[in-house]
């Protein structure tokens, strides 16, 4: 074959032949080339100038992905580099599978005198939800009740509604519902971490302690009075002077007597006579104080402090130390006369069951004779009776450290006459609250002085401020009385072998709304204090509106309704408190803690005298003049008046011939006697 030669430089440039461009597109184009001629035809055109348009859009795309990516990169750098964020769910996960851990609470624990936690704030998991995010609430709401089933649904669909973003499902979840809602993986349901105020010992003490709302402050009892000190010093505990075993004690005595005799409600107080301290204080009906909205205001009510009521023949130990300490009665030679009721203008002053003679003094108390005790006040008159009243403490609010404390309910000072003197004598016409009464008589039998009752622990050897109210000789003697009432009176069922109990029952029928009585409405109540030789703790038992039973013989009084419940109040919580029981029949606290219901009457007057009327009246003791009122005639001859009584001496150390055996020391166990001996 021939080589095909290059073409010479001279010859003439060769030409593509190009067909020609159809149809209505541009002409053709020709381009020349070194040694080559092409035409470009008009649809090569149009692709080549789509080409450079998306050439500028596909920079303008690229540079837009760039930073787009670059900005995820960044974020993602922040996220899991520079500055993580926190895996909720994964930790609430993770924190519903591990033990608690130390947590220092916004608010500082609240406990017994013997350290027992009565109130404790614990961290929760909270869940809420952001409603903009849930599109479907009531599927969501079915779904969330499968795990709490507790919630109500038309209630949490509402709440999963609208376009709010932020509400509470639940305050508090258990680790179960946690861990529930966590398999559930709704968008729009989230944790939060909490704090929830939890009462250990659920209805004990309820309404001393109180409530906190759901941010956490102080809305009632110590929660409120002591909101601050919670809140600042949070990790010091507030230290109660309640015992919750006495609490538990005294809580199921009151509640087995509300059910025994069909009442609608009860109170019971246990106080340190001495400290005045407030060992147990009971309201029934009460409530779970973990689950205050579904208490009723009635279950919310605290009778102790806030119920004021007649204090009925409580009352009469007050009289009977007013007139003693006056000096307008002797124990020993003043009789009153209680043979005929008093009539003032359309009212009448009657005995329930009386003895229809002269009793002596004790005779008043030990069977509760509202005519002796009426005669009795008369003996110092109205005046005096109310100071005696305001220097005891039953004409203001008890200062006790909760801010639910009602005021007394009582006769101005210019409307306090002769028909008022004569109801409260025997505790009708003045409205208390039952740590009024429980108050008063501490001082009565604890030597004379009136201290303000705390719920605070006092320390070991502290001691607490007190008004002097009445003498120590008047004391002790009251002491024997008390005790009188027990063992010869109307608190029989109150006594407690071994313990020496003294005390006086009290029934009060119940006022109405428009005033006057109610028939068959009373309450029934028992106060008194133990051991009677040495004098420890007090105790107030109560139950509004007893019915009677047929243990009761039909009866609903207060010696067959809070006295039974007292005893069995008293031989519970004695070894508790590291009381030693004694010998009943001790001769020597016997001595000194009895006195005769009819003293200087040999006993074979005394049943000589039961035989006929006359008989009783020519063997009465020596009587102290009272004057009478002018609205009681009397239809007989009038007794003679006799010389007025003489005071007892009441200075300290100071004894009148034939005086009573002094009291005997108080005996306790090796470790309670220890904590007394450092008082």
């Amino acid at each position: 074959m021939m080589p095909i030669q290059p073409p010479s430089p001279d010859s003439p440039p060769l030409r593509r032949p190009v067909l020609s461009a159809t149809g209505d597109g541009p002409a053709p184009h020709e381009e020349s080339l070194p040694g080559v001629t092409v035409r470009v035809t008009g649809p090569d055109l149009q692709r080549r100038a789509q080409l450079e348009r998306s050439r500028g859009r596909l920079v303008v795309a690229a540079l837009g992905f760039g930073a787009l990516f670059l900005a995820v990169a960044m974020k993602a750098t922040w996220s899991t580099v520079i500055a993580p964020a926190e895996p909720k769910r994964l930790n609430a996960a993770v924190r519903a599978l591990q033990p608690p851990s130390l947590h220092v609470a916004s608010r500082a624990p609240i406990t017994d005198r013997n350290g027992e936690m009565l109130a404790i704030s614990l961290p929760v998991t909270a869940l809420i939800a952001n409603p903009r995010v849930i599109h479907n609430p009531t599927e969501v709401a079915d779904r969330l009740r499968t795990v709490m089933p507790q919630l109500e649904r038309e209630r949490l669909i509402e709440r999963l509604s609208g376009d709010r973003g932020f509400v509470y499902i639940s305050r508090a979840l258990t680790p179960r519902e946690q861990q529930g809602v966590i398999n559930l993986g709704i968008a729009g349901l989230d944790f939060e971490e909490a704090e929830r105020r939890y009462y250990p010992q659920g209805r004990a003490a309820v309404h001393v302690l109180g409530n906190v709302d759901v941010d956490g402050k102080g809305v009632s009892g110590i929660e409120r009075r002591f909101d601050e000190r919670l809140s600042t010093d949070r990790e010091t505990p507030l230290r109660l002077s309640i015992d919750v075993r006495v609490q538990l004690a005294l809580r199921d005595a009151v509640s087995k007597a509300i059910a025994d005799f069909n009442g609608i409600g009860g109170a019971g107080v246990v106080l340190d006579i001495n400290t005045g301290e407030v060992i147990s204080m009971v309201s029934l009906p009460d409530y779970d104080a973990g689950d205050i909205g579904g208490a009723t205001p009635d279950e919310r009510f605290n009778r102790v402090t806030v119920g004021v009521y007649e204090p009925g023949s409580t009352f009469k130990l007050l009289t009977a130390a007013a007139a003693l300490e006056y000096g307008t009665a002797n124990v020993n030679t003043s009789s009153f006369d209680a043979s005929r009721p008093i009539r003032f203008g359309r009212f009448t002053i009657s005995d329930y069951k009386g003895k229809n003679r002269w009793i002596t003094f004790p005779e008043v108390l030990a069977y509760s004779s509202n005519l002796g005790a009426a005669h009795m006040a008369q003996t110092f008159g109205p005046q005096r009776q109310r100071e005696f009243m305001k220097a005891a403490g039953m004409l203001a609010r008890q200062q006790i450290e909760l801010p639910e404390a009602a005021l007394p309910l009582a006769p101005p000072a210019n409307s306090w006459r002769d028909i008022n003197m004569f109801t409260i004598a025997f505790g009708h016409g003045i409205s208390v609250t039952p740590l009024h009464v429980v108050t008063g008589v501490s001082a009565i039998a604890n030597g004379g002085i009136l201290r303000q009752p705390t719920l605070l622990a006092q320390p070991p050897g502290a001691q607490r401020e007190g008004v002097r109210l009445i003498g120590e000789r008047t004391s002790e003697t009251m002491r024997r009385l008390m005790r009188l009432v027990v063992t010869d009176g109307s608190g029989k069922n109150a006594d407690v072998a071994g313990y020496f109990v003294g005390g006086k029952t009290g029934t009060a029928q119940k006022t109405g709304p428009r005033g006057g009585y109610l028939m068959n409405k009373r309450i029934a109540a028992f106060v008194g204090a133990f051991p009677m030789n040495a004098p420890r703790y007090a105790l107030y038992v109560m139950v509004d509106e007893p019915k009677p039973n047929a243990k009761s013989y039909g009866y609903a009084t207060a010696g067959w309704v809070a006295a039974p419940a007292a005893g069995s109040v008293i031989a519970r919580i004695a070894p508790i408190l590291g009381l030693v029981p004694e010998d009943p029949g001790n001769p020597q606290i016997v001595a000194a803690t009895s006195i005769p219901l009819q003293p200087g009457r040999p006993r074979a007057s005394v049943a000589a005298g039961a035989a006929t009327p006359a008989a009783s009246r020519a063997a009465e003791p020596p009587r102290a003049a009272a004057p009478r009122p002018a609205a009681t005639p009397r239809d007989d001859a009038a007794p003679p008046v006799l010389p007025r009584a003489v005071p007892m001496p009441t200075l300290p150390g100071r004894a009148a011939p034939g005086a009573l055996p002094p009291p005997v020391p108080l005996r306790l166990t090796s470790n309670q006697g220890a904590g007394l001996a450092a008082r």
